[in-house]
């Protein structure tokens, strides 16, 4: 037994200082560096995106106002053309037959009014004399007044023919661009027709129309002190096009609702940009990068940040250990940055990197960015 215990001592001992130096090399090992920046405040324009969509100025609807077949087509899709041009012609012969007809009824009532005129004189310079009753003068003189009345009724009859007439030449109502045209020379259309004969689109200007939450429609409206003073102070719109490349020319914001959607909880707003070149297209699709000024507010990127469940957290260092914190943030610079209105303060450091790869309570070797 002498022999034995200094040896297990030896061998306890060993394992001793084995331990230790596994359980040091374990610590250097687990205390990582990573990349932290430390929470400021900062004034800066960032900016958010919103989905839109695009629409002419004014797009259209050409139905016709009379019936019958189309006898031409006078444009192309896809063709500009000017207010007052002539885009289609509907058989002719038949309304101008009644504007025949009706021109002649005015010419019968308008004879019909010249021989009760001549009656009604004679009756009044006999009824003068006494040589006719006063009935006679009197019937006379409403049947003058009766032609008067059915020549005014030709009148009518003729000036409505005349407008249906001038219906079947379909005309531009705008300067725009043509848009489908589903009917050929032939078809018969009508005005209760349930498709219009083409559209035409005014893309001289284009309306670009997306939506804010009800938190951002807030927070624009304290910037600005009040939904007018944001319209008329708030910077130039940009548009990013469906092939993420960026519109040359920059837009204004026009209006905004301030009415919020219940079943969307958004606010609707509409954007206005040239379109002198024609690039844009009523139907198209883009985004709205709108730019806003925040004043002393926490901005971090998006990369200090991790996600779960729709919660954004971010790991704090604390006492050289990572702590995670839920945060609230808004998007900004196309969802690069974050503005944190919640959960960080001033003077918190926070891992800017890697925080894919941490845990909690991992111990952090701090390195700050420059």
């Amino acid at each position: 037994m002498k022999k034995i215990i200094p040896v297990f001592i030896i061998i306890s001992a060993c394992l001793l200082v084995s331990g230790c130096k596994n359980t040091s090399t374990e610590a250097q090992q687990t205390a990582a560096e990573y990349s932290v920046i430390k929470i400021s405040s900062t004034d800066q324009i960032a900016s958010s995106s919103y989905s839109a969509s695009i629409r002419g100025k004014q797009d259209i609807e050409i139905y016709p106002q009379v019936s019958g077949f189309i006898t031409q087509l006078c444009v192309k899709e896809g063709q500009r053309v000017r207010k007052g041009q002539i885009l289609f012609v509907i058989d002719q012969v038949p309304y101008e037959t009644a504007l025949a007809t009706a021109k002649a009824n005015v010419e019968a009532a308008r004879a019909g009014v010249s021989s009760a005129q001549l009656s009604y004189n004679s009756k009044k310079e006999l009824f003068d004399q006494n040589v006719v009753s006063e009935y006679e003068r009197l019937t006379s003189e409403n049947n003058l007044l009766t032609a008067k009345a059915q020549l005014a009724q030709a009148e009518a009859q003729a000036l409505s023919t005349a407008n249906n007439l001038s219906y079947t030449e379909v005309k531009s109502p705008c300067d725009g661009v043509v848009g489908n045209l589903p009917y050929r020379v032939g078809a018969l259309v009508s005005a209760t027709m349930p498709q219009p004969l083409t559209t035409v689109s005014d893309n001289s200007e284009m309306y670009v129309y997306f939506s804010m939450t009800e938190n951002q429609f807030l927070n624009l409206v304290r910037q600005y002190g009040s939904k007018d003073e944001a319209l008329k102070s708030m910077p130039a719109i940009e548009l990013q096009l469906n092939d993420k490349s960026l519109y040359n020319e920059k837009g204004t914001v026009e209006t905004i609702s301030g009415v919020i959607d219940r079943t969307t909880g958004t606010v609707s707003v509409r954007g206005m940009f040239p379109n002198e070149k024609g690039l844009l297209h009523s139907g198209s699709s883009g985004n709205v990068i709108l730019p806003v000024q925040y004043n002393g507010s926490i901005v971090i990127p998006q990369t200090a940040t991790y996600e779960i469940q729709n919660k954004i957290f971010a790991y704090k260092v604390v006492d050289g250990k990572a702590k995670s914190v839920q945060i609230a943030v808004e998007r900004v610079n196309g969802g690069k940055d974050y503005i944190v209105s919640n959960g960080l303060i001033i003077g918190d450091e926070i891992v800017s990197e890697g925080v894919g790869l941490l845990r909690e309570d991992t111990p952090i070797v701090v390195k700050y960015n420059q």
